[in-house]
């Protein structure tokens, strides 16, 4: 009788445990991941798929998203394990230009202001990763009348910028460079005006403002700030836009130029008065498309996180992290290891930008012991360049992972999908931890962790929310 009582105690415990966020095991999907990492390199099957996705996302929108990987291809990179290489080195780039950022906002700070109102607005958005980049791109109209461009969308920045015309030094991209001359909502914008007064830096040539913004991947772009109107297929537009429009710029490849969706007063969002955006991140492989939506209410079984604001860095979007479960069980870190510090450095950040999560040394090593000294079923490999825990899947269709958790201030826990944190790094069947250490305290929730699930940040209410499976 005892040992029945016993089992049915165990057997309601443990269906407890997975229907909630303490979850021992996840199930990764070896094959189709492996798969995907061949489908990416097939052009032709994903032009094919692409016709599919058109048929499929015809909606209210005026316009229907074409994925980079079905428009532009490049011919450097004949295999996933070089695609790997390349994401790897750029996000890299992207942590230093992150974290130069922040260090520069430190020692002294940026102010800006301008005044625009929004009306409720949806594009879609897709996977650039095709390209051996790890941003998403946003299909966003421009100017009077309207061409359509292939931005990326940041949220670790503030200035929005495209190539124009006349162009001094200019990388290749997808559609022709946009031309202010053909455009009658193009303003270039006097050194007096308010918008000039708060880029930080500027520049004056003849009453003209100029702008220049420099990343730390080597990518820059310089021109022109002018105001132009920015269109959202059929669901609205937003005119007098205060935008960069460079005309020597290098680095980006393929995309038109960027959205800026920080949180700095000169980004799109503050211009045009936003109180909340979302995004749902698709993954790097897929030929889908999803939506970037402006001032539309959360819906569904979100988890909803705090929000905090930085005052040394407004750009970025800071949220509670409090700690990282391994199985059901935390790390053993201490939550202050997420925590802004009184200079301002420290603290957590989702960003669209940065691929991989990148975690102090500290809760790093611990989130790497937990998961192999957890991960005993799991057969190690040997590191893939910054990746050093890895396992080999060649012989398995799918395998039991233990499960990675987020947890936030107020008891909030994020459950990961184990195709969010194991990824494959070639088509050979290897498998890396897609978490890197960094020496700076600053913690980066990054685009792989947040695939497939729904982010909405609403800034009226100083809240992040995440709603997972929001394809």
């Amino acid at each position: 009788m005892f040992s029945l009582l016993f089992f049915l105690f165990l057997s309601t415990f443990t269906r407890s445990i997975s229907t909630t966020t303490a979850a021992v095991t996840t199930t990764l999907d070896v094959a189709s991941s492996i798969q995907k990492t061949l489908d990416v390199l097939n052009l032709a099957l994903l032009q094919r798929q692409q016709v599919k996705t058109r048929n499929e996302t015809t909606s209210s929108l005026s316009f229907i998203i074409r994925p980079r990987s079905s428009i532009h291809r490049d011919q450097h990179h004949h295999d996933y394990e070089s695609l790997t290489l390349a994401r790897l080195a750029r996000d890299s780039h992207r942590v230093t230009s992150l974290l130069a950022k922040l260090n520069f906002a430190i020692s002294g700070t940026n102010k800006s202001n301008s005044v625009y109102k929004v009306e409720d607005l949806t594009t879609p958005v897709t996977s650039g990763f095709s390209q051996g980049i790890g941003e998403y791109f946003a299909r966003v109209g421009l100017g009077t009348p309207v061409q359509t461009y292939h931005m990326v969308i940041d949220t670790g920045s503030d200035i929005t910028w495209l190539q124009c015309q006349q162009c001094f030094n200019c990388y290749q991209q997808i559609e022709p460079i946009y031309d202010p001359s053909g455009s009658s909502s193009y303003n270039v914008l006097p050194c007096t005006s308010q918008q000039c007064e708060s880029l930080h830096p500027r520049n004056c040539l003849s009453n003209q403002c100029l702008y220049q913004v420099l990343y730390g991947d080597g990518s820059s772009t310089t021109g022109n700030f002018v105001t132009e109107t920015i269109s959202f297929g059929n669901s609205g537009s937003v005119p007098s836009v205060a935008i960069g429009c460079g005309h020597d710029n290098k680095g980006l490849v393929a995309a038109a130029g960027l959205l800026g969706l920080g949180g700095g007063q000169l980004s799109f969002l503050s211009q045009i008065k936003a109180t909340s955006f979302s995004y749902c991140l698709v993954d790097f492989d897929s030929s889908r498309a999803s939506t970037l939506e402006f001032n539309s209410a959360p819906a569904g079984n979100y988890v909803t996180v705090p929000l905090i604001r930085n005052p040394r860095m407004t750009t970025f979007y800071y949220v509670g992290l409090t700690g990282i479960l391994v199985g059901d069980r935390p790390l053993p870190i201490p939550p202050s290891i997420f925590a802004i510090d009184a200079s301002g450095g420290g603290g957590a950040i989702v960003d669209s930008g940065t691929t991989f999560t990148h975690l102090p040394s500290q809760a790093y090593n611990a989130l790497r012991d937990a998961f192999t000294q957890q991960a005993i079923n799991l057969k190690p490999t040997v590191s893939s360049s910054e990746l050093d825990t890895c396992f080999v899947f060649s012989s398995l269709t799918n395998t039991e992972v233990p499960v990675v958790a987020f947890t936030f201030a107020g008891g909030k826990t994020l459950l990961l999908k184990a195709g969010n944190f194991l990824i494959p790094v070639d088509s050979h069947g290897k498998f890396c931890l897609a978490f890197q250490p960094t020496m700076d305290s600053l913690t980066i929730i990054g685009n792989i962790q947040q695939q497939g699930t729904r982010v909405t940040y609403e800034m009226s209410k100083l809240v992040v929310s995440f709603l997972p499976d929001s394809y």
